[in-house]
């Protein structure tokens, strides 16, 4: 029987000891996706010592489906389209150039929220541990994994607390490493497995972003 976890604090902290490989190195970076990820993601940066900052992605929709995603935006500018879907539904130039413009000034303004002036991290080189609080489809962190490979990481892990099993096993054909710490059977949704699922906030993000922050200047400082 699968234990639930308490709350996303407790996730992250039992996912971390699954990572316990990549603690210390400096190669390493945490990248959260926003909202419910960070939280968890937060943990595992603190467990490991390691940074931590968010990777935000916003999913570009059908016009007329927008569940059904015809590409993605990302953090660091980068913009991934599924030319084939897109020619065979008929999306028009225009329509595409309007749904991308305005997932563009959300993604910029929870850029500016989240981050506000510090810059996107230099992925180059870095091996990446992208974490979210649980993957049901996986279509958000399908779209996070293949627009972070524009940035030239040298490894992308795929990190989350619970995940649907056929949903882990899809994600080794696309990530370096996958790390689900539980894949319960019948799964249903992310949120069963909480105890205590209640919404992250904005505000939550910001604040536990900074926090990470001081912890690595105050440890950059004592290793210097």
């Amino acid at each position: 029987m699968i234990q639930r976890f308490r709350n996303r604090i407790d996730a992250g902290r039992r996912l971390a000891e699954r990572l316990r490989q990549y603690g210390g190195r400096r190669d390493v970076i945490v990248l959260a996706l926003p909202r419910g990820g960070v939280p968890v993601g937060f943990e595992v940066s603190r467990e490991l010592g390691v940074p931590l900052d968010v990777f935000v992605v916003r999913k570009l929709g059908l016009p007329w489906q927008e569940e059904l995603a015809i590409g993605a935006l990302a953090s660091g500018g980068v913009r991934i389209l599924d030319e084939d879907l897109i020619r065979v539904a008929g999306v028009s130039a225009e329509d595409l150039e309007r749904i991308t413009d305005a997932e563009s000034r959300e993604l910029e303004r929870r850029e500016r929220l989240y981050r506000g002036d510090r810059p996107f991290p230099d992925l180059s080189g870095k091996t990446v541990i992208l974490v979210d609080d649980g993957l049901a489809t996986g279509s958000t962190m399908r779209a996070a994994v293949t627009a972070l490979r524009q940035e030239g990481p040298a490894r992308v892990v795929v990190a989350v607390p619970v995940a649907a099993p056929e949903t882990c096993d899809a994600f080794r054909d696309i990530a370096d490493e996958v790390v689900c710490a539980a894949t319960p059977e019948p799964f249903r949704a992310v949120s069963l497995w909480y105890e205590d699922f209640s919404q992250t906030t904005d505000e939550d993000v910001h604040r536990l972003l900074d926090q990470s922050l001081a912890a690595s200047e105050r440890s950059f400082a004592g290793s210097a």
